[in-house]
């Protein structure tokens, strides 16, 4: 099949090397001049390090490089990206700098028609593929709030950006930054600026729990969130396994007992109590929609003045100062001057080059995507999605992502009947809202079971780890290496598959 994969980042590239070893002819549209998607050079925000620790955080096939530290670096994670396509031979597929403009299924409804525009040049005309995969990213959309008073900040000489706009820290230095939000971008930034601009204020609407990178300075946190243990202190739709059930059954007072030390350790080691940012609610929480670790700096520059911060605030509306100054109004009636605001406030997650018509058919009445596993739409032909499940695992979740599709495009996949999978992924966003308290980006979310949706996804396609390693995967950090022979035996599976339907 001829494949047409929009985006090169982790989704887009593992697509790709997959779909490329499986023997379709593949074409990467990405934006972009390099690859990368979040952690290209023209994304990624200054301080920008991984969530993950190195080895948990790469493909099965292509471990990080040993002489990266344990959380590696912006530019690191996307050289990384570029020694993958190096390695498998994915550059002659990549049309770099090329925006994919428009995407509409073929008249006869068996493939899709792209359109494509390359940076600084005219529309291609239309290119026929069988099958477009859409991995354009959860993440590349910004949120800009509209504020009262925008005319006047900028009148006044103030700027509004995205925290993926903020590339270079000299850019602020000497001026008055407002920080608006309180998740990761928002706090890598703050703790990359404090030292070189004039002030930095945070502008926080809600507090959010971090999780220190080493408890103590000792336990390293890969120990606690990134193993089967850490994933089930927190209480999935289902409990399939016996210690599921055990964990939020008879032993829920040792679960929860867990819960309370971890969240009391943490309470102190960040000094929250004498900073006074305790977040509302429980330790718990901090699995509600996303897992933030703390960033190198933040709670300390904090303490020592050089960074404030406005909890259970927003901004009111931007006016000019007597001195001509640009200043924000909070809501907790506190002026700041803002000469810069760097809004880390979230994503949109939408597909600007496919039709409102096509949008509508892949989304429920409240604008959540309904995909099977993630991956696939109900209503759309010849059409899949990569790294629509915002996970902690995000390049081995796209890389099994991209064996379902592999599998599915082969025919080995036996799909429920349609209005059982409708049933299964209305019920699946209706827990996911409930649980997140609507914060479950349209239905990607699904951190923290990162491990429950790689099990699922494989149970689609028939293939696992073995159990020994999900029995190790309880208290050791999940390896991605552990799942690099499920392609190969993807491979012979699809092999056996034709053999039968030949004979």
């Amino acid at each position: 099949m001829r494949i047409a994969v929009v985006g090169a980042g982790f989704a887009g590239l593992a697509t790709a090397k997959v779909l490329k070893e499986l023997g379709h002819e593949v074409t990467i549209y990405e934006k972009a001049p390099d690859v990368g998607g979040v952690w290209s050079v023209t994304r990624r925000y200054t301080g920008l390090r991984t969530q993950n620790n190195r080895d948990s955080y790469a493909f099965s096939d292509l471990p990080m490089p040993k002489e990266y530290p344990e959380w590696p670096t912006g530019t690191q994670v996307q050289a990384y990206l570029e020694q993958y396509v190096r390695t498998f031979g994915l550059k002659p597929t990549l049309r770099l700098s090329t925006e994919v403009v428009r995407a509409e299924p073929t008249p006869e409804q068996d493939g899709w028609l792209v359109t494509a525009r390359p940076s600084g040049a005219p529309l291609r005309a239309p290119e026929r593929f069988d099958h477009l995969v859409v991995a354009n990213g959860i993440f590349s959309d910004p949120v800009l709030p509209r504020y009262e008073g925008y005319p006047d900040l900028v009148r006044a000489g103030g700027r509004l950006i995205a925290s993926s706009q903020l590339n270079d820290v000299g850019s602020v230095r000497g001026k008055h930054v407002v920080v608006v939000g309180y998740g990761k971008s928002a706090c890598d930034v703050a703790a990359e600026i404090g030292e070189v601009a004039a002030s930095t204020t945070v502008v926080a609407r809600h507090l959010l729990w971090k999780m220190p990178k080493k408890i103590g300075n000792v336990l390293n946190m890969k120990y606690l969130l990134l193993n089967r243990l850490g994933e089930n202190l927190f209480r999935y739709q289902t409990q399939e396994t016996g210690m599921e059930r055990f964990l939020h059954g008879a032993g829920n007072p040792v679960r929860q007992g867990m819960i309370d030390s971890l969240g009391a350790f943490v309470t102190a080691q960040l000094g929250l109590k004498k900073l006074g940012l305790v977040p509302h609610g429980e330790f718990s929480d901090i699995a509600s929609s996303t897992i933030s670790l703390s960033t190198d700096g933040f709670y300390e520059q904090i303490a020592a003045g050089t960074i404030t911060v406005h909890r259970d605030a927003e901004i009111a509306r931007f006016v000019v100062g007597d001195d001509g100054q640009p200043v924000a109004e909070l809501t907790d009636g506190a002026t700041v001057r803002a000469d810069v605001v760097v809004c880390g406030t979230g994503f949109h997650q939408r597909i600007p080059f496919l039709d409102d018509s096509i949008s509508k058919r892949l989304q429920d009445e409240d604008g959540n995507f309904e995909f099977w596993h993630q991956i696939l739409p109900h209503d759309v032909p010849n059409l899949t999605f990569a790294g629509y499940n915002s996970s902690l695992f995000s390049p081995l979740s796209a890389e099994v992502g991209a064996l379902w599709i592999g599998a599915y495009l082969a025919g080995v996949i036996e799909l429920p009947p349609l209005e059982e999978r409708r049933a299964a992924v209305a019920e699946r966003v209706r827990w996911m809202k409930e649980r997140t308290k609507g914060k479950h980006a349209r239905g990607t979310n699904v951190i923290p079971f990162s491990m429950h949706n790689i099990d699922e996804t494989l149970s689609d396609i028939g293939i696992d780890v073995s159990r020994g390693t999900k029995i190790k995967q309880w208290l050791l950090p999940l390896d991605p290496g552990d799942y690099a022979p499920l392609l190969p035996r993807l491979k012979e599976k699809i092999a056996n598959h034709v053999v039968v339907v030949d004979a």
